[in-house]
This record gives structure tokens, sequence and C-alpha cells, in this order.
């Protein structure tokens, strides 16, 4: 196949696969669409199924049980792709053969290993590859990466990024809690999104070095499950829990930054909080949000100097992209025609750093990030 742009008077027809919350954001994200016809469906819990099939007006010929089918029908020109994780690369590499674009949820696959067969599909078949990551759609994180690329923080050499929960592991004993289906513990799961976002306002340096460790010292015994989603579970075994419920990692970049990244499911804090921190020679800035349920906060901070007297920023935040706009942005790639700028190289590149800061966990050892093919970067 070669590239072709969609006409942008062409209505593009539509397909998701997976009914819970992230399926939901891109059904009604597809819905808002003047020139997107939803057209198609795919899940196994056939109450939902036919719920939202009604609600979204998808005929029944167009809901499927088996996702197989639903690509097999050549019904769709873009799909969405809000699967468990394990699911993410064989729905994607069959519907990019069968000619249709794809986006996927985060984290890219199990490993980057698996991710790399869905970047090659993309390739050989000239079509939109793109993994939804959402939290960069924030509006304080479009703020700050504005900031940034105009060199207002000066050269930037450090940074930390963290999302850490009081008590949220989710699915307890669930495929999220298994290896061979999520790929890993919250480092996999919500670590990624951090991850994402540092080096989207760094500007994209290469990961060199990863040095990392993980911990189980909540969902091996029971404690530390959601209290929402999929439910609680008080005894797991051996095969309902082998992922980590803490991870923390020392990268280092190319051209000498650093970044500091952890992320839990469970730990003794008072309540959930995320965060992500740049440090520059001319200036710092931090995004924070978190809280209770009830008293949630957040907050975007920037420091520096104005002829020589410390000074804070308080700049304008214009409201949050959050998946509506990937789904947009996804559109737009896929009518612009220049597939190969969308090919899912760069969420590859973050599945090869987690995957670098678990074999790090255990071997205990700095490991190096294979990058093969890529040019190298430098952090701002």
């Amino acid at each position: 196949m070669t590239e072709t742009a969609a006409p942008a008077s062409t209505r593009l027809r539509a397909g998701v696969v997976g009914l819970g919350w992230a399926g939901r954001q891109h059904l009604a994200a597809y819905a808002s669409q003047a020139d997107v016809d939803l057209v198609a469906l795919a899940g196994m819990e056939s109450d939902q199924l036919a719920e939202l099939g009604e609600a979204y007006g998808i005929t029944a010929e167009h809901r499927f049980a088996d996702w197989h089918d639903l690509v097999d029908a050549r019904a769709v020109d873009v799909l969405s792709i809000a699967a468990p994780t394990m699911l993410h690369a064989p729905i994607a590499v069959a519907a990019l053969e069968a000619g249709i674009h794809v986006l996927s949820e985060k984290p890219m696959a199990e490993n980057a290993r698996v991710a790399q067969t869905m970047v090659d599909a993309a390739h050989r078949h000239s079509r939109v590859l793109e993994v939804s990551f959402n939290h960069r759609r924030r509006g304080d994180v479009q703020v700050l990466k504005q900031l940034i690329d105009a060199g207002l923080l000066g050269h930037v050499y450090y940074a930390k990024a963290g999302w850490l929960r009081r008590e949220g592991i989710p699915g307890m004993g669930s495929w999220f809690t298994r290896r061979a289906t999520s790929g890993g513990g919250p480092m996999m799961d919500i670590g990624v999104h951090m991850l994402d976002m540092a080096l989207h306002l760094l500007g994209e340096p290469l990961v060199t070095t990863a040095t990392a460790a993980t911990y189980a010292e909540f969902g091996p015994f029971g404690r530390g499950a959601a209290a929402y989603g999929l439910g609680r579970k008080s005894e797991v075994t051996a095969d309902d829990f082998d992922v980590e419920d803490l991870a923390t990692a020392f990268l280092r970049l190319d051209g000498g930054g650093t970044l500091l990244l952890e992320s839990s499911w469970a730990q003794w804090i008072p309540y959930d909080q995320c965060y992500v921190a740049v440090y520059g020679s001319e200036g710092g800035a931090t995004i924070e949000w978190g809280g209770e349920p009830g008293e949630p906060y957040r907050r975007l901070g920037i420091w520096t100097e104005k002829d020589g007297v410390p000074a804070e920023l308080k700049p304008v935040v214009p409201p949050d992209g959050q998946h509506l706009e990937t789904v947009v942005r996804f559109l737009g790639a896929v009518r612009s025609g220049a597939f190969a700028d969308h090919d899912g190289s760069e969420a590859l590149v973050r599945a090869k750093v987690v995957d670098a800061c678990y074999a790090s966990a255990g071997q205990q050892r700095e490991v190096a990030v294979e990058h093969a093919g890529r040019r190298p970067g430098a952090v701002r």
C-alpha cells in the first residue's frame, strides 16, 4: 500500500475495540466529529456491547463480540484499541494489514519486542499507528512545553516525574496484575504516562541507560486494591499477582541530563500524588496534581528571575485536551497522508525504556537502552 491522504471532505468510518472507561472516551470523541461516522464496536461484555451500540447508533451487524470479526468486516477506516495490553499488538497488526489506521491505548504492548511488530506493520502497510498518551494533552503540559521550547528555562538538565497512589491496584487478580498479560505493574501502567510527559517536555532526548528497582509489598499480600474499577480481592496467589506495586528509576539522557521516574499502585502516603518537575539554568517548573477525592489539588509553578529579582510566573492555562484531542490529532494524521511521521516510533521508545527499567531491576545493575536506527537527540 502507498501513502494516500484522505481528502479533507472524505468521511472516515471509525470503530472501537474495548468497552471500558478508555473505550468509552474514544467512542465519545469519534461521535463528536462531524466528518466521522462511528460504525463498529467490539467487546466481550454482551450487555455493554448492546448498551453502547444503541447509545451511539451502531447497527447490530456491526457490534462484534470478537475483534477478529470487526477487522475482517473491513467496515472501518480508523480503529481505536482499548483492550487489555496483551491484545494491543495482535489487534493492531491485523488491522494495519487490513489497511486500517490504528490508535492504541497505552502501554503500547507488553514489551518492546512486541511493540516493534506494530511499528513494522505500520511501515509495511503505510498506515498511521499512534498510541494514546492523553496526559500530554493537559493544558498545563502544553503551556509548559511552549515555554521550555521558547528557552524560558534555559538549558534543562534535570527532571523528575512520578505517579503515586495511596491505594490503587487495579483489578487485583485480573490481567492487570499478571506479567504475562499486562507486561508489568505501575511502571507499565501509569509510570509510562509520566515518562511520556517528561520526554515530551524535554524535547525527546534519548534515554541512554536505566538504573531501576521494583518492589511488591502490598499486592502479594492482598493489600492496596483499588476501591473502584474491577474490584477488590483480599486473597491472592502467586498466579494472581506477579508484578511490582512500586518502581523507581534513574535514567541518564543523551547530552548529560538525568530523569528520576517513580510510580506506585500502593504506598504509605496520605493521598494520590502526580508530578513532573524540570530544572534549567534559567528557571524551574513543576506540574502537580492529586489529593483526597473530596479535596483535589492541581497547580503549575514556574520560577525564574527578572532583572535579578526572583519571579514566579502565572501563565494562562487552556482547557485539557484529553482523549478528544488525541483522537482529533490522530484523525488529522490520517488525513495528512504523512503516515511515515506517525508510525508509533515515539511510543516504541517508551516501551524500550520501560523494558530497560525492568531489566535493570531484575539484574540489579545499570542497563543500556537500545535505540537502533534512531538519531540521538539532546536534552535542552
